[in-house]
C-alpha cells in the first residue's frame, strides 16, 4: 500500500485546475476500504456485550436468516477471490458471526448491521464510479482462452461487417495504453538520463577548456558521439518502462520455437510408421493428432508474441510523440533553427513507424541465428556430414545477407530527401498565396520533383536480391551420396523449410535495426537538443520596476554575435514604455529577452507578476474567434465584450458568418493582417496578466483603428493603464504619450527617457523627430501598415464549407441549388474541412487505377513469373518424391546423377524466376508512386486560394508523407508477398489433392470458411486503417501549429493545456490503431486453426490410405500441409497490408475531384512577349463573390486607369479595396464583367502569363528556406549584377554584402533569420527585379521604421515612373501626391478624383485625412 501510494503521491501535479474533482487512488484504496471495517471491529466487542446481557430468547433459524447467512459468505468468498487487500476479508465473516449471535440472543432488527452496509455500500460506490467507463475495451474481463484466441474481439468485427465502423464504435483506450499513464512514467526516467548526458558533455567540454580549441575533425566526432549516445539513452530509457511487458513476448517467441522444431521430429515417426508393414494403426492416428496439436500451440504462441509487439510497438509511439512534442515547447531559438516544422513532423510520423517496426522485428536479429544452428543440428543428425554441404551454403549466405543489410541501410539517404521534400511541401503550403501572385508554381514543383527523384534513386538501390536464389544450393548439395528414402527427404525438407524463415528474416530484421538506430538518433539528437533556462528571467517581486534588466548581454546562439548588449533597463510598475529603433536594431530581440528566449550571456533579467505577449506576426490559431481570445481561459461575458470593444473587434464580428463563433484558418488564412493583429492583442488583454510585451502590434491596422487602439487599450485611458507595458513601435504619434522612450541602435540603448527629455537633448532622436515631424504631425504611422495581405473580414464570409471550393470561373457560374442556399446554422462558422474517411471495402476501381499506373506491360510478366516459379517448384518437389520411391538395389540408388542434375535445374529455373518477379514488382512499384506523387502535386498546386482556406496543411502533409511512404515501399512488398503465397497455397492444394484426392472433401469446405472468415475481416480492417489515418492528421496539424506558437504559449504559460489537448489528439489515433493490429491477430489464429485442420486431414487420410500409398507420396503430402498454416497466415497478413495500403491510393486521388483553376498556360496563345506595352487597365461593370450565393465583395465597378498613371485605393476594412488586387491576380475569377489589360481580357489568357508579367508587393512578406538569391530569382533568369542592382535600390545592398554567403545566404524556414522589416524590403527587390508595366502595392510598408519608409517610397516613385501603380494604402500621406484616389464603400466606388479634388469636396476621402490629421 505504502508502494501504491507513494508512486501515486510522486507522480500526482500540485492542484491542476480540473472539471471532475476526484479523490485518488491511494485515497479510494485505503482510506474507503478500511472505514468500514474499523468501524465494525471497534464497535463490535461492546456491541456483543449489549448482546450478552439483554438475552430475549432464541429465534428459530428462518428462511431470510439463511439467505443473509449465504450472501455474507459469498461476499466473503469474493473477497478471497480477490487478493488485493486481505485486511477487508475478515469484517464479512465478522458480520455473519454477528447475525447469528443477534439470532441466539433474540435481536429482530439491528441498527449496528444497518450502518456497517451502508457504510460499506457507500465507501465501494466511490471506486466502482471510476472503474465504470464508458465503452470500455474487452480484453480486461476476457477469459484465458478467450485472450489466448482473441475471441473478445469478435464483437467488433461482428460489428464492422453489418455496418461500416465509426469513430464512436471503438473502445476506449486501457489505462496503461494512455498518454498519461505511459508519458508520465517516462518523463522522469528521461529527464535524469538527459542530465546525465548533459554532465558527461560538461566534464569533457571542460577538459577541452583548458586547452584550446579542438580541431574541426575533433567537434565532428565529438557531435557524431553525442548523437549516438543520446540515441542509446533513448532506448534504453524505453526499454526499462516497457522491456518487462515485451519479456512476456519473448517467452513466448521462445516456446514457438520449441513447438515449430518439434513438428518435423513427429514427422519423421509418421514417415517411419508408414514404412513399416506391421505397425498398429492407433500409432499413426497418434502421431497425426499430436502434429495437430503441436501446431495448433505453435499459432497460439506466435500471434500472443505479436500482439506483445504491436502493444509494446503502440506505446513505443505514445512515449515518442509525447516527448518530442513537450521538447518542442521547451527547445531554444538556436536549436529551434536548425531543425524545420517538417523535420518535427517527419520524427513523429516516420521516424515513430520505423522504431515501431523494430519492437516486432527486434528478437529475429538474436533468434534468427539459434534456429539456423538448430536447423543445421538436425541436418547433421538426419544426413550425417553431407549436412556439411548445407552448412557451408548457408555460410556463404551470410554475406549476401550483410550486403542486402548494407544496401537497406541507404534506407538512410531516402529518409534524408523524404526530409528535405517534406520540409519544402510545408512552407509551399505556408506561402501558397505568394506562389500564386508571382506565378512560381512550376519553379517550386520543379524543386519538389528533384527530391522525388533522389528519394526514389535511393529506394531503387535497394532492390533484394532473394535470399531464395541461394537456397536451391541447399537442395542440390543436400545429399549425392547416400540413400535418399521419403523419411530423410521429407523430414529434411521440413528442417529447410524452418530454416526458410529465418534466413529471409535476418537481412529484413538487420536492415530495420539499422534504419531503427538511424531514427534513434534522430530522436535523440533533438530530445537532448538545447532547452531554454529557467532561470534566463527570474519572476522575482521587485521594488516598484515591473521589468528590470541588469547589465544584460543576449546572443540567439551560444557561439553567435550578441544581439544586444550593455542593456539597462527599469520599467517602472505601471508605466509606458515605448521602444524605437531602425529596422534590424533588436528591437524584437529585446523583448524576447525579456521572455527568456534568448541565450543570456551575463546580467540579469527578472520580471514582476505575470506576462502576455503579442508577436510582431501574429499567431493565430485555428479555431473560433472566441477560442483564440480567451486562449483557453473561462469567457467572462462583460469583460470579453469590454476587451472586444477596445480592440476594435465588434465591426468585424458583424459581418462573421457566425459571429465570434466563427472558425479562423490556420495560421489565420482568412482574417486581413489588421484582423489577426487585433485578435492577437486582445489575447493578450483578456488574460489581465501584470506585464504586457507588444512588439508592434499596431503595424497591420489602419490609422484611424490605431489611434482608436492606442486610446482605449494601450495609452494612458486605455484598459490597461495601471499596467505595465513595453511598446516597439514605429508611430510617431504616440511617443509623447509614453513615459519612457528607449531608442536601440545595432543592439545598444543609445538614448532613453521621456519624450520631451529626448528632444531637448538634440541627439539622434531628436533629428530624426524633426526631420519626420514636417511629414506627419500627428498620423499615426506604423499602425496603417499594411492589412497583411488578407481579404478583409468584411469579405471573409469565406469559403465557407465544403461545397465552396467550386472554383469561381465564369463557365461554372451555374445558378445555385436551393440546399446550399438554406444554410445550416450550426455549420455557418465552419471553414476547415475535417478529414473523413470513407466507408465499405476499397473500391476495386482503386487497384485498377493503381494497377494503370503500372502498366498492363508489367502485369502480364509478372503473373506469368509467378506461375512459371509455382510449377518448378511443384515439378521440382514431385520429382523428389519419385527419387525417395526409387527402390534401392544393392545398397544404392540408379542414376542418382541424372535426378540430381534435374534436380538442381529446376531449383535453379525457380531461383531464376523468383529474382525476376522481385525486380519487375520492385520497378513497377516504384513506376506507380512516381505517377501518383506526380498527380497529387499537380492537383495540388493547381487548386484555388479557396481549397488550402479549408483544407488544413496537415491533411496535406499527412498525404505527402505517410500515405506517399505507404506506396512507396508496403504497397509493392505486400503485393510481392501476397502473389507468392497465393500462389504456393495452390501448389499445396494440388499436392496434398494428388496424393489424397479424398482430401478435396476436406480442403473445399475449409476454403470456404477461410472466405467467409477473411471478408468478415476485411470490411473491419479497412474501415480501421481509415479511422486511424484520419485521426492521424490533427496530431500533424496540432503539431504545426504548436511549433510555430512556440513562443506565445510560454509567455501565456499555457504549456500544461497544450499537452493535454496532444495527449488526447494522440490517443485519439491509438484507439483506432489498436483494434487495427489485435483485428490481424485474431483472424490469424482463427485461420491457422483451418490451416492445422488440412494438416490433420493430410496425415489422417495417410494413415488410412496407408496400403495403397507410397512414403515418398505420403511425405510429400504432409510436409506441404504443414506450411499451410504459415502461408495461410501471411496471404492475409499480406493482403490485408496490399486492402490497408491501397486505401493511401484512395487517399492521394482525393484531390484529383476538387475544383481547379484556370489552366496557368493556353496553348498557342497570341499574347505578345512585351505585353503589357503600355499598363492600361479597365474595369467593366466588374462583380466578384467570395462564392456563389455571398453578398458581392465588388459591385459594378466601372473604371479605366490609364497608362503611367498612379492610383491610390483607400477604404475601410472590408470596404473591397484587396478584393481589386484578388481580381486583377485573378486569385479569384469574375462573377460578371470584365477586367482589359491593354485591351487583352484576363480572363481568355492563362493565369501564368497573366500573372507573371504584372507584380504585386504582398503585406505578407513571405520568403521560403533556400538561398537569398532562390528567393529573388526562382527560374535563375537575371544576371548577379541585375539582383545586386535591386538589391541597391531596396537599400539591402550593404546588409546583404556583409553576410557571410552574400546572395548564397541561407534564408531559414519563413525567413525566420530576417528581421519583418528586412523581409519587406526583400519583397520590394524582388518587384524591381521583375519590373513590369503594372505594379500593385499592397501597403507594403507595414514593418519598417519612417526613414526607411521614406526611402522605398522614393524608390518606388523613381524606378516605377513610367508603370502603372495601383496603392492600397492605409497610410494616407503615402498617396497624397497620386493622380487619383479611389474611395471603396462596401464593395462599390464611392468617390475618385485627384487627391485636392476629393479633399476640397469634403467628402469621404476629406474625413478620413482629417482624422489622419493630414488636413
Amino acid at each position: 500500500m505504502t508502494q501504491l501510494c507513494r508512486k501515486k503521491r510522486r507522480k500526482t501535479p500540485k492542484l491542476q485546475p480540473t472539471h471532475k474533482p476526484d479523490l485518488t487512488e491511494c485515497f479510494q484504496n485505503t482510506v474507503l476500504v478500511w472505514f468500514p471495517c474499523v468501524y465494525l471491529w471497534l464497535l463490535a466487542p461492546f456491541y456483543a456485550l449489549k448482546l450478552y446481557c439483554h438475552d430475549c430468547g432464541c429465534i428459530r433459524i428462518s428462511t431470510l436468516c439463511t439467505a443473509k447467512t449465504v450472501l455474507g459468505f459469498l461476499l466473503a468468498s469474493f473477497g478471497f477471490v480477490d487478493l488485493s487487500l486481505t485486511l477487508p476479508l475478515s469484517p464479512q465473516v465478522l458480520a455473519i458471526c454477528i447475525i447469528q449471535l443477534e439470532r441466539i440472543r433474540g435481536c429482530r432488527s439491528s441498527v449496528f448491521l444497518f450502518l456497517f452496509w451502508v457504510l460499506a455500500v457507500v465507501c465501494s460506490l466511490v471506486p466502482l464510479r471510476a472503474k465504470i467507463q464508458l465503452n470500455p475495451c474487452p480484453v480486461k474481463d476476457a477469459s484465458f482462452l478467450s485472450k489466448m484466441l482473441f475471441w473478445w474481439f469478435t464483437g467488433l468485427v461482428v460489428k464492422g461487417y453489418r455496418t461500416p465502423l465509426e469513430a464512436g464504435d471503438l473502445w476506449n483506450l486501457r489505462e496503461e495504453d494512455t498518454s498519461d499513464k505511459i508519458i508520465s512514467d517516462l518523463e522522469e526516467e528521461w529527464t535524469t538520463e538527459c542530465a546525465k548526458l548533459q554532465q558527461q558533455e560538461n566534464t569533457m567540454a571542460a577538459g577541452v577548456a583548458l586547452g584550446t580549441r579542438l580541431p574541426d575533425q575533433a567537434q565532428i566526432l565529438r557531435k557524431l558521439q553525442k548523437e549516438q549516445s543520446s540515441g542509446f539513452c533513448l532506448l534504453r530509457t524505453l526499454a526499462r518502462n516497457l522491456g518487462p511487458y515485451f519479456l512476456t513476448g519473448t517467452m513466448c517467441i521462445i516456446f514457438h520455437d520449441f513447438f515449430m522444431f518439434a513438428i518435423p521430429q513427429v514427422l519423421s515417426l509418421l514417415l517411419g510408421f508408414m514404412n513399416e508393414e506391421d505397425a498398429p494403426l492407433w500409432k499413426g492416428y497418434f502421431y497425426a493428432t499430436l502434429m495437430f496439436l503441436l501446431s495448433c500451440l505453435q499459432s497460439l504462441f506466435n500471434h500472443q508474441y505479436m500482439y506483445t509487439c504491436f502493444t509494446v510497438g503502440m506505446r513505443v509511439k505514445t512515449a515518442v510523440m509525447g516527448l518530442v512534442y513537450r521538447k518542442s515547447l521547451v527547445i531554444n531559438s538556436a536549436s529551434r533553427r536548425t531543425c524545420t516544422v517538417g523535420e518535427i513532423v517527419n520524427l513523429v510520423s516516420a521516424d515513430t513507424q520505423k522504431l515501431m517496426d523494430f519492437v516486432v522485428y527486434f528478437n529475429a536479429v538474436w533468434l534468427a541465428p539459434i534456429e539456423i544452428a538448430l536447423c543445421l543440428f538436425f541436418l547433421w543428425q538426419h544426413l550425417g556430414p553431407s549436412a556439411l554441404a548445407g552448412i557451408a551454403t548457408v555460410i556463404l549466405i551470410f554475406p549476401l545477407n550483410g550486403f542486402i543489410a548494407k544496401k537497406r541501410s541507404k534506407l538512410q539517404v531516402q529518409m534524408k530527401f523524404m526530409d528535405g521534400r517534406i520540409k519544402l511541401m510545408n512552407e509551399i503550403l505556408n506561402g501558397i498565396k505568394i506562389l500564386k501572385f508571382y506565378a512560381w508554381e512550376k519553379a517550386f514543383l520543379e524543386q519538389v520533383l528533384g527530391y522525388r527523384e533522389k528519394e526514389l534513386k535511393a529506394l531503387k538501390n535497394t532492390i533484394t536480391w532473394p535470399i531464395a536464389f541461394a537456397m536451391f544450393g541447399v537442395y542440390v548439395l543436400i545429399d549425392d551420396k547416400n540413400v535418399l528414402d521419403a523419411q530423410k527427404v521429407f523430414v529434411s525438407m521440413a528442417l529447410i523449410n524452418i530454416l526458410k524463415t529465418p534466413l529471409s528474416q535476418l537481412p529484413f530484421a538487420m536492415s530495420t535495426t539499422m534504419q531503427a538506430i538511424v531514427s534513434l538518433k534522430r530522436l535523440g539528437k533533438y530530445l537532448c537538443s538545447e532547452e531554454l533556462k529557467d532561470d534566463n528571467v527570474a519572476k522575482a517581486p521587485l521594488n516598484g520596476e515591473g521589468v528590470l534588466i541588469d547589465n544584460g548581454m543576449f546572443s540567439w546562439t551560444k557561439e553567435g554575435p550578441p544581439c544586444l548588449k550593455r542593456i539597462n533597463v527599469r520599467v517602472p510598475q505601471g508605466s509606458l514604455v515605448a521602444v524605437v529603433g531602425h529596422v534590424g536594431s533588436g528591437k524584437s530581440s529585446l523583448l524576447s529577452a525579456m521572455l527568456g528566449e534568448t541565450e543570456k550571456r551575463s546580467g540579469s533579467v527578472s520580471i514582476k507578476g505575470s506576462v502576455a505577449y503579442v508577436p510582431q506576426q501574429a499567431w493565430i490559431q485555428n479555431a473560433t474567434v472566441q477560442d483564440n481570445v480567451t486562449f483557453g481561459r473561462e469567457k467572462q461575458k462583460t469583460w470579453y465584450q469590454r476587451v472586444l470593444d477596445a480592440c476594435a473587434l465588434l465591426p468585424d464580428l458583424e459581418i462573421l458568418p457566425a459571429g465570434d463563433s466563427t472558425e479562423i484558418g490556420e495560421k489565420g488564412l482568412n482574417l486581413s493582417g489588421g484582423q489577426k493583429q487585433r485578435v492577437s492583442l486582445a489575447r493578450a488583454v483578456y488574460r489581465k496578466a501584470d506585464v504586457y510585451l507588444l512588439d508592434d502590434p499596431l503595424s497591420a491596422v489602419d490609422a484611424h483603428v490605431g489611434q482608436h487602439i492606442f486610446d482605449k487599450v494601450i495609452g494612458p485611458k486605455g484598459v490597461l493603464r495601471n499596467k505595465t507595458r513595453v511598446l516597439v513601435t514605429h508611430g510617431m504619434s504616440f511617443l509623447p504619450q509614453a513615459d519612457l522612450i528607449l531608442v536601440l541602435v545595432d543592439g545598444e540603448i543609445t538614448e532613453s527617457g521621456s519624450y520631451q527629455e529626448l528632444l531637448s537633448r538634440h541627439g539622434a532622436f531628436a533629428d530624426f523627430i524633426h526631420t519626420f515631424a514636417s511629414n506627419d504631425r500627428k498620423e499615426s504611422v506604423t499602425e496603417t501598415a499594411a492589412q497583411r495581405g488578407r481579404t478583409s473580414f468584411g469579405i471573409i464570409n469565406l469559403y465557407w464549407r465544403k461545397g465552396d471550393t467550386n472554383s469561381t470561373n465564369l463557365q461554372g457560374m451555374e445558378p445555385m441549388s436551393e440546399i446550399d442556399e438554406e444554410q445550416v446554422p450550426e455549420d455557418l462558422g465552419k471553414l476547415m474541412e475535417v478529414d473523413k474517411a470513407r466507408t465499405g471495402r476499397v473500391r476495386l476501381e482503386m487497384y485498377m487505377e493503381y494497377f494503370k499506373t503500372i502498366g498492363m506491360a508489367f502485369i502480364i510478366p509478372i503473373v506469368f513469373l509467378y506461375a512459371f516459379q509455382q510449377g518448378a517448384s511443384l515439378t521440382y518437389n514431385y520429382w523428389l518424391s519419385l527419387w525417395a520411391d526409387e527402390p534401392i538395389v544393392n545398397g544404392t540408388q540408379v542414376d542418382t546423377d541424372m535426378k540430381l542434375a534435374v534436380y538442381g535445374a529446376l531449383g535453379f529455373a525457380q531461383g531464376i524466376a523468383i529474382f525476376g518477379t522481385t525486380v519487375a514488382i520492385s520497378v513497377g512499384g516504384i513506376i506507380a508512386s512516381r505517377h501518383l506523387h506526380m498527380d497529387l502535386l499537380k492537383n495540388v498546386l493547381h487548386s484555388p486560394m479557396s481549397f488550402f482556406e479549408t483544407t488544413p496543411s496537415g491533411n496535406l502533409l499527412n498525404r505527402f508523407a505517410k500515405e506517399i511512404d505507404a506506396i512507396d515501399c508496403m504497397i509493392p512488398d505486400g503485393l510481392k508477398m501476397m502473389l507468392g503465397y497465393l500462389f504456393k497455397l495452390m501448389e499445396v492444394c494440388i499436392i496434398v489433392m494428388l496424393a489424397t484426392p479424398f482430401a478435396a472433401v476436406v480442403i473445399l469446405p475449409l476454403a470456404i470458411l477461410y472466405a467467409f472468415v477473411q471478408s468478415f475481416y476485411v470490411a473491419t480492417s479497412c474501415q480501421l486503417r481509415r479511422l486511424e489515418s484520419v485521426s492521424r492528421s490533427p496530431i500533424y496539424t496540432h503539431f504545426n501549429e504548436t511549433v510555430q506558437g512556440a513562443s506565445v504559449i510560454r509567455a501565456f504559460g499555457e504549456q500544461h493545456r497544450f499537452i493535454v489537448q496532444a495527449n488526447k489528439r494522440v490517443d485519439f489515433n491509438q484507439t483506432s490503431y489498436f483494434p487495427r493490429f489485435v483485428a490481424t491477430r485474431w483472424l490469424a489464429v482463427n485461420l491457422e486453426f483451418v490451416g492445422n485442420g488440412v494438416v490433420l486431414a493430410a496425415a489422417i487420410l495417410s494413415v488410412m490410405g496407408k496400403d495403397t500409398l507410397s512414403p515418398g507420396i505420403v511425405g510429400l503430402a504432409v510436409s506441404h500441409s504443414l506450411q499451410v498454416t504459415g502461408i495461410l497466415s501471411w496471404i492475409v497478413r499480406s493482403w490485408t497490408d496490399v486492402e490497408n495500403n491501397i486505401v493511401s491510393v484512395e487517399r492521394v486521388k482525393e484531390y484529383a475531384d476538387t475544383a481547379k483553376e484556370a489552366v496557368w498556360t493556353v496553348e498557342g496563345s497570341s499574347l505578345p512577349l512585351a505585353w503589357p506595352q503600355t499598363g492600361t487597365i479597365e474595369f467593366q461593370d466588374y462583380g466578384l463573390q467570395y462564392r456563389k450565393g455571398l453578398d458581392w465583395a465588388l459591385k459594378g465597378i466601372t473604371l479605366k486607369i490609364q497608362e503611367r498613371e498612379k492610383v491610390g485605393i483607400v477604404g475601410r476594412t472590408g470596404a473591397g479595396k484587396s478584393s481589386l488586387a484578388l481580381g486583377i491576380f485573378r486569385i479569384l475569377e469574375a462573377a460578371k464583367g470584365a477586367i482589359y489589360i491593354d485591351g487583352v481580357n484576363i480572363a481568355e489568357i492563362g493565369l501564368h502569363d497573366l500573372r507573371s508579367r504584372i507584380t504585386i508587393i504582398p503585406q505578407d512578406p513571405v520568403l521560403f528556406s533556400g538561398s537569398l538569391r532562390m528567393n529573388l530569382d526562382p527560374f535563375d533568369t537575371y544576371t548577379d549584377e541585375e539582383i545586386w542592382s535591386s538589391l541597391e535600390l531596396a537599400h539591402l545592398k550593404n546588409f546583404v554584402s556583409n553576410l557571410p554567403d552574400k546572395l548564397n545566404y541561407e534564408c531559414s524556414e519563413g525567413g525566420e533569420n530576417l528581421s519583418l522589416g528586412q523581409r519587406q524590403l526583400v519583397c520590394l527587390a524582388r518587384a524591381l527585379l521583375r519590373k513590369t508595366k503594372i505594379l500593385v502595392l499592397d501597403e507594403a510598408t507595414a514593418a519598417v521604421d519612417l526613414e526607411t519608409d521614406t526611402l522605398i517610397q522614393s524608390t518606388i516613385r523613381q524606378q516605377f515612373e513610367d508603370c502603372t501603380v495601383l496603392t492600397i494604402a492605409h497610410r494616407l500621406n503615402t498617396i497624397m501626391d497620386y493622380t487619383r484616389v479611389i474611395v471603396m464603400d462596401k464593395g462599390h466606388i464611392s468617390e475618385m478624383d485627384s487627391p485636392t479634388n476629393l479633399i476640397s469636396n469634403r467628402g469621404q476621402f476629406y474625413r478620413m485625412c482629417r482624422e489622419a490629421g493630414l488636413v
